[in-house]
């Protein structure tokens, strides 16, 4: 009997998933044969067992991959544009900032994303990703928690790799500390490579891996400053200098 059974466990250990053995295919076996006595018990009541409750449904916008489902976040056309609501109320003001402050705060952020671009030779693309990805943050996040200029930063460096022109986290950082030291009216000076700045290197690429989670990864802008252009000429206004460039800024979030 032992040498009929050898064969069968041999059969059984080689159909068993990777990382499994015989220990974990001599329960199956085991219940295996409780369920066939069952079975044969609840035939010879006269019935069959309770069926199994059917599986829940699958979340809204949830990928099958195999055996598993994969949900996030879901952009359409329905939701991307933010609701009133959360124009309306933002993080900030619940955390007490007022519509004021916050609204320069934005202003501030897109302008250093703006000059640190230019300084940086990056195309205007690129620095008009940067700033959208800076306000949707900010409209999950509020401005009390989260340091605006190392955001800035981290938007600026995510959208030089979105855009397929990236540049070095050291050149980012060194051109946003000139922007400082310009702003301060203080004399530029080189920064220092110390301990201060890989603590800095640092606080930015945890604020870009939070722009990322809190995004969903949907970081892909399509612009409008093309079909703006093309409108524009439509209506024989291109020439309004004072209106193309108000609707070109605001654009840019």
């Amino acid at each position: 009997m032992a040498a009929m059974l050898a064969p069968a466990a041999a059969v059984a250990a080689a159909a068993a998933p990777a990382g499994f053995g015989l220990g974990s295919v001599r329960p199956a076996v085991a219940s295996a044969g409780c369920s066939s006595s069952s079975s044969s018990s609840s035939s010879s009541s006269g019935g069959p067992g309770p069926l199994p409750p059917p599986p829940a449904p699958p979340p809204p916008g949830a990928v099958r991959i195999g055996d598993r489902l994969y949900s996030g976040v879901l952009l359409t056309l329905d939701n991307c544009l933010l609701p009133e609501e959360t124009l309306r109320f933002t993080p900030s003001m619940t955390n007490g900032l007022d519509a004021e402050t916050e609204a320069q705060l934005r202003i501030t952020g897109c302008e250093l994303i703006q000059s640190a671009g230019i300084l940086l030779r990056i195309p205007q693309v690129a620095m008009a990703t940067g700033q959208v990805l800076f306000q949707r943050f900010f409209y999950t996040k509020s401005f009390v928690k989260h340091y605006m200029q190392h955001v800035s930063m981290a938007c600026l460096h995510l959208a030089s790799k979105i855009e397929e022109a990236p540049r070095r986290i050291r050149d980012v950082i060194n051109v946003f500390h000139r922007l400082r030291l310009l702003r301060e009216k203080k004399k530029p000076v080189p920064l220092i490579l110390d301990q201060e700045y890989v603590n800095l290197k640092n606080q930015i690429i945890k604020a870009e891996r939070r722009v990322l989670k809190e995004l969903g990864f949907c970081v892909h802008v399509k612009h409008p400053h093309k079909i703006i252009v093309m409108y524009l000429q439509v209506l024989e206004c291109e020439r309004n200098q004072h209106l193309v460039q108000t609707s070109w800024v605001a654009s840019d979030g």
